[in-house]
């Protein structure tokens, strides 16, 4: 959906992204982060293999989410679509903590001595 918003500009309002969608990410980051401890500080990406993978692909709705605000300087952009993108990056975070707590593996503070 938000491809063909941003593609076709004139997009018809039942393909928009909408406070719906917005609604729905957030429902999924509160199942996902339900069971998970509060971080005491950053994590680093990696974990199992699948965790490892979804900090990738948040890394890569990190990088889409900067080119909408970017984007929002010239064009504006659709506030629930920089919305989206944002709670999209924040459902990749905890699905990657979930799935590397699902799998048994720690995740790995920052090393801020050297």
């Amino acid at each position: 959906m938000a491809q063909a918003e941003l593609a076709a500009g004139k997009t018809p309002a039942e393909h928009r992204i909408g406070a719906r969608h917005v609604a729905r990410l957030e429902a999924e980051i509160d199942r996902y982060s339900k069971d998970l401890t509060d971080l005491a500080s950053f994590v680093l990406p990696g974990g199992a293999v699948v965790g490892a993978e979804i900090h990738v692909a948040r890394a890569v709705a990190r990088r889409a989410e900067r080119g909408l605000w970017s984007l929002n300087e010239s064009e504006p952009v659709p506030v629930e679509l920089l919305t989206w993108a944002n709670r999209l990056s924040d459902l990749l975070f905890a699905l990657a903590l979930w799935a590397n707590r699902s799998a048994g593996a720690a995740e790995t503070p920052p090393d801020y001595s050297v």
